[in-house]
Parts: C-alpha cells; sequence; structure tokens
C-alpha cells in the first residue's frame, strides 16, 4: 500500500506515526520544529486514516508492513520511528520485526499490553455525522456534540471532515473498516518480541495508558527504554504541552 505523507526539512529521517482517529496534519507543528532542528520530517497517514488508501484489512501487522514498505519506498535507513497511541503500537511491532531499520525508538503515551476496546461512543458520533451529509462545518460539531462531550476531543475528530462535493462534507476516514476492525486496534504486541535499540516511553501524568505496573513488561520488551512523564498532559501530551514535549524528544534524539 502506497501511504500518503508530508515530508519536511533535510537530514536524518524521522518517521511520525498519528493515533487512531488521527492524520499526519496532527503532527504538521511538531514536524515542522524537528525540521527546523535538521531533521528530514515524514509525516505519514496510516491506512484507512487521511489521504493514505482505503482497505477492508486492518491489523497491526498491516500497518508495520506498510511502514517498511513506505521506507523502502523513500530510501529512508536508521530511522528515528516516533508513533502516538495506535501510531506508538505501529512503531514498537515495526521496531521488534525491523531492528535494522529503526534507530531509535519514540512512543507516546501508549504501552504493548492489550486494550479493551473504548471507542465506541465516538464511532457511534462519527457514523451519525458521516451519514447526515451536513454542509457546514459549524453545523458538524454542533451534531457531533450530542454523542461527544469533551470539545478537545470533537475538534480533533473534526479535523478529518473534507469537501466531498461543493455542497456536502464527508469524513476521510474508513469507517466501516475501523468499525469491524476495532477489537484490533487494542490488541497487545504479540508475544516474543522484543528491540534492542535505545526506546523512549513518553506519558501525560494525567493520562492512564501508561501505568507504573506496566513498566516492567515495556523493560522485558524494550530493555533499553527510558520513560519521562510530562506534567499537567493528558493523552495528547504533544498538543497539551507542545513545548516540554519537543524538548523531551530533542534531549533523547
Amino acid at each position: 500500500m502506497k501511504l500518503h505523507s508530508t515530508i519536511l526539512g533535510e537530514g536524518k529521517p524521522f518517521v511520525i506515526l498519528h493515533g487512531f482517529l488521527g492524520m499526519s496534519d496532527n503532527w504538521k507543528t511538531v514536524g515542522k520544529h524537528l525540521a527546523e532542528k535538521g531533521f528530514e520530517v515524514h509525516l505519514v497517514d496510516q491506512r484507512n486514516h487521511g489521504k493514505s488508501p482505503h482497505s477492508v484489512e486492518f491489523s497491526y501487522q498491516l500497518l508495520a508492513e506498510d511502514l517498511v514498505a513506505y521506507s523502502q519506498e523513500h530510501q529512508l535507513e536508521k530511522i528515528i520511528l516516533m508513533g502516538h497511541s495506535m501510531g506508538g503500537k505501529t512503531a514498537m511491532l515495526a521496531a521488534c520485526e525491523n531492528e535494522e531499520l529503526i534507530e531509535k525508538l519514540i512512543v507516546v503515551d501508549i504501552a504493548p499490553k492489550y486494550y479493551a476496546p473504548h471507542h465506541q461512543q465516538i464511532l457511534k458520533g462519527l457514523t451519525a455525522l458521516d451519514d447526515a451529509k451536513l454542509t457546514s462545518r459549524g453545523d458538524a460539531e454542533d451534531f457531533l456534540a450530542e454523542y461527544i462531550p469533551q470539545t478537545g476531543v470533537r475538534l480533533f475528530l473534526l479535523k478529518n471532515l473534507y469537501w466531498k462535493t461543493k455542497e456536502q462534507l464527508s469524513l476521510k476516514l474508513n469507517l466501516d473498516s475501523l468499525k469491524e476492525n476495532i477489537e484490533n486496534i487494542g490488541e497487545a504486541l504479540p508475544e516474543g518480541n522484543s528491540y534492542s535499540g535505545p526506546a523512549l516511553f513518553i506519558k501525560g501524568a494525567n493520562s492512564d495508558y501508561i501505568e507504573k505496573t506496566d513498566e516492567l513488561n515495556i523493560r522485558t520488551i524494550f530493555p533499553k527504554a527510558s520513560f519521562v512523564t510530562i506534567k499537567d498532559a493528558g493523552h495528547w501530551v504533544h498538543a497539551e504541552k507542545m513545548e516540554a514535549f519537543l524538548a523531551t524528544i530533542l534531549q533523547f534524539v
């Protein structure tokens, strides 16, 4: 699968993978800062997200294979790989299976463990929104508020809207496939995997995605793992505390 990406700057390749229901555009500000520091930043849309192709098939194995194919297409070697949430799971698996490709790994607010499905209400709201065939972004936000009360989450999700025609808004996401494969989103990393390179795990202090009890399991798979918790940040730590987040990853790389 040929993934869509935005490439910024020149220098050492730094690949960034967004989370579930996100897209590469969510990371443009971070990408610009990294490009200014001398990196060639690849902001990648994973399959069924953003401008990348849609597929009925969706699993971490496929997402990791997509990343490897993307790296080969762009002749990338010894990359710094960073992934947030779902993108972090993709990054972990890709690093374990392709250690020679990944020089350093950064995982943002996700552990390699199993997570029970917890996006049902969001997917319900997005499905209703897509079916409503709205013609105004303002109407779309008001409509989605009936399902998702958190303003920040709504605005994040509404970035997926685009003008399908001059009169009708639609979603870039492949909702049908994501709903069909929702169980795959929470899958744990397969047993027996390991990555011996440097790995940084960043957690938002207000997020419960990485718990203290997860650190032992993480170190079993990633023996060179280090951990940083960013104060006053939740799951979207890179958006909520960007300055602290950037300082953390620049110190690591």
